[in-house]
This record gives structure tokens, C-alpha cells and sequence, in this order.
């Protein structure tokens, strides 16, 4: 059975944010092989979710949650569409603290995963400086942690990309 596709998060195998599963969907009912490692925002505790039942909005409807916060969004001033689109039917990513979902271009961009050292190493200009001052980092700050860097470590630091022109952008969160 093939997974559904996700216009925000092209390939959530690769990023870990669906895993193989025998457990059965708290929404659907169904152990369909695959389930979503983020929780869902919502009152009701739930455990396991199905990539399909993210994907169709039926997650988000019957326990009334979303996947993602929706104020990085907002704030960037994204169609209601967009928003909803990220929020309730595209699994999220697993952060330290909040997850903040990337924007560019008047569009959510999509989720890559943990960046690899080799992007971040090529990162320069405005695009690092924009990293650095949000995360309130230096540049020596920064070559140090270029020494000491790994994938899914603390710090975190996730790959979006603009549907639109294709810009790489990063996103840092520490524990």
C-alpha cells in the first residue's frame, strides 16, 4: 500500500516522521503498517495515528487538533488554505521545544529533516546571519558547532525548502 503524499513533507519515511507499525490508528481503527511518530495538539491523549487519516483531515476533525503550530504561519500571513493544509493534514516533525514550520515566497515550505553538515557548512550571507541572530548564536559560536554537529542531536537544526524558488532554509531548536 503505498503512503499518501504530503505537499509540505515530501518524504516523512526519510525524516522519521512515519515509521513501519503493526499498532492500530486511534482515528481510523485500521493497523495499516505505517504510523505518525508526532502527537497531534489536541484535549484527547492519542497515541497512534495513521499517515492516511492525517493526510485526509479526519485526524484533525475527530480529535479536534492540529500536527503543527499554526502561529509561524499566521505571523508570516499565509492563506487561511496554506495554513490549514500544514496544521491538519501534513505530519509534523519532532522538536526539542516548538516546532516552527518555515515559510518563503507566500507559501510553507517543505520539511527535509535534520540538516546535513555539508548544508550547513555552505550556509553564508544573509541566510546564516538571519540562523545566527534568531537563535542568538555568533559567528564563533557557529564554527564551533560546526565541529561538533550530528543529525539528530542537540542542537537541532531542520532543512526546509520554498515550493516556489527552490531557497533552502533553516530552522534551529535546542533542548
Amino acid at each position: 500500500m503505498a503512503l499518501p503524499e504530503f505537499k509540505y513533507h515530501p518524504d516523512p519515511i526519510a525524516t522519521g516522521a512515519v515509521v513501519q507499525s503493526p499498532e492500530k490508528c486511534a482515528c481510523c481503527g485500521q493497523a495499516r503498517g505505517y504510523v505518525c511518530t508526532s502527537t497531534i495538539y489536541a484535549e484527547e491523549d492519542v497515541e497512534y495515528i495513521c499517515p492516511w487519516c492525517v493526510a485526509d483531515g479526519s485526524a484533525a476533525k475527530k480529535f479536534e487538533g492540529t500536527f503543527v503550530d499554526d502561529y509561524p504561519l499566521i505571523e508570516a500571513g499565509l492563506d487561511e488554505i496554506i495554513i490549514k493544509e500544514v496544521c491538519e493534514r501534513t505530519p509534523c516533525y519532532i522538536s526539542w521545544q516548538q516546532e516552527h514550520w518555515e515559510t518563503h515566497c507566500n507559501d510553507a515550505c517543505e520539511f527535509h529533516g535534520d540538516a546535513d553538515i555539508e548544508d550547513l557548512k555552505k550556509l553564508e550571507g544573509a541566510a546564516l546571519e538571519k540562523l545566527l541572530k534568531e537563535n542568538y548564536y555568533s559567528q564563533d559560536e557557529w564554527k564551533e558547532l560546526l565541529t561538533c554537529y550530528k543529525k539528530g542531536g542537540d542542537p537541532a537544526i531542520y532543512k526546509f525548502k520554498c515550493r516556489k524558488c527552490g531557497e533552502v532554509t533553516f530552522n534551529m531548536d535546542l533542548s
